[in-house]
């Protein structure tokens, strides 16, 4: 059995990255955070980064308890980052209370993180319904089926054939409690990597209606 010592050993012995890895000039991105966002997860995807839109969110309690989970980022605009959940969950209870979280998403072969943090706000019902109605089927039948996070009950095969069974008849149903959330940014770093081990990080603040944008100690 390895010991503390052995797997701190082992830890500090491996090499975080590779030789290739994309520039990054930080003298090059522009006034606002968002587009440079948008080319930023434009080019994990044709890169062929493995799930190159898996998201950490973390949220809090409206006693400041923090909690993350991954899910999956749904889109990127001028209103922020999109993702959809059930609003009855923890996530869901979380925000509701302290509409405030963080987001990472992290592209390990490019070297690359992305953090914001920013307030929370609900999208319109129609655009929570779209995105629904785009799930897999069993995906849907999944999300009606069980409260988020709870344990899983004696029947709940049960419960889920029930649920595929009205994904088949009503093929438009929507629970009421699927919601589209974006993420309003108030900050927004870029971190790179260097095959040296060096890092660069660029930080974008709201200041007043604009952006500050600021190079930081890695």
């Amino acid at each position: 059995m390895a010991t503390p010592d052995d797997l701190r050993s082992r830890l500090r012995s491996l090499k975080p990255f590779e030789a290739r890895l994309p520039l990054f000039d930080p003298d090059a991105l522009p006034e606002e955070p968002l587009p440079a966002v948008i080319e930023w997860v434009q080019q994990a995807i044709d890169a062929g980064v493995a799930v190159p839109h898996a998201m950490t969110l973390a949220t809090a309690t409206e006693d400041g308890v923090p909690n993350a989970r991954t899910l999956l980022l749904k889109d990127v605009d001028e209103r922020g980052l999109w993702f959809a959940s059930v609003n009855s969950g923890p996530k869901g209870l979380e925000l509701e209370g302290n509409p405030r979280a963080a987001l990472v998403l992290y592209w390990r072969e490019q070297g690359r993180q992305l953090r914001v943090t920013g307030t929370v706000r609900v999208a319109e019902r129609e655009i929570a319904e779209r995105d629904f109605l785009s799930r897999h089927p069993i995906a849907r039948a999944g999300a009606i089926a069980g409260r988020q996070s709870s344990e899983m009950p004696d029947d709940a095969e049960q419960q889920l054939a029930d649920a595929q069974r009205l994904v088949a008849e009503q093929p438009d149903f929507v629970p009421e409690d699927w919601t589209a959330y974006y993420v309003e940014p108030e900050t927004v770093e870029f971190w790179q990597a260097t095959p040296d081990r060096d890092q660069m990080r660029v930080r974008y603040r709201r200041f007043g209606v604009g952006w500050r944008r600021d190079r930081l100690w890695p």
